[in-house]
């Protein structure tokens, strides 16, 4: 029993942490994206249809890609960011790359839904383009892009779980090579029922604090 706490603790562990960072650097590369893409469409405020369409389908592309493919083509990268392409670490870097175009289209798609007349009166006050997108595209659509965060994160667990099959540790790691591999269905049922809990949880907790922003207004 001390051994199987041990080994989901250490894996829980693990698949948190390659989840949080991988959240925050998809944001970081993703956001921007899908503030581009949002800005510069036919009724953006900044229309752009080259550039568009450009980010559009380098978007679509990156997106098409299977994770386990994308993996196994970013271990040179991986390797050279972290030193290894294997383990918790170097997961962290095709999980961020995998999860930045799904980012940029839920950006996108949140922004899309606010108002187009509140960016218009925003026009007729004298804003500029950057004041718009901080202080009305944003803010109007918080509600959303918490939906898509949390969608986000849901999506990076189910990641971060397939990436346990090629050696990038968690608790798909664990499923597989202890449970799967070793003939131990209690291990693998355990890490199955631990990535269950994290899911309902991230759930939960994005769906309540949507619905709080929701309220506010």
């Amino acid at each position: 029993m001390s051994e199987l706490l041990y080994l989901v603790g250490t894996s829980t562990l693990q698949t948190l942490i390659m989840v949080f960072f991988s959240t925050v650097f998809s944001m970081i590369l993703g956001f921007p994206l899908g503030v581009l893409l949002c800005i510069t469409n036919a009724n953006g405020i900044m229309p752009r249809k080259v550039l568009n369409q450009v980010l559009s389908r380098i978007v679509n592309v990156l997106r098409s890609f299977p994770f386990i493919i994308l993996m196994i083509v970013l271990f040179p990268l991986s390797r050279i960011i972290v030193g290894t392409s294997i383990g918790t670490a170097a997961t962290i870097v095709p999980l961020s790359i995998a999860a930045a175009p799904f980012v940029a289209r839920v950006i996108e798609s949140a922004l899309n839904e606010v108002n187009p007349d509140l960016v218009l009166a925003a026009k007729a006050m004298g804003s500029t383009n950057m004041q718009i997108i901080l202080k009305v595209l944003v803010p109007e659509a918080l509600p959303s892009l918490v939906d898509g965060i949390t969608l986000t994160i849901i999506n990076l667990i189910g990641y971060s779980a397939m990436a346990g099959a090629i050696g990038g540790g968690g608790l798909g790691d664990l499923a597989i090579r202890y449970g799967y591999q070793r003939f131990r269905t209690g291990i693998m049922a355990a890490a199955v029922i631990v990535i269950l809990v994290l899911v309902e949880l991230i759930q939960f907790f994005g769906s309540r604090i949507s619905a709080g922003l929701i309220a506010k207004r």
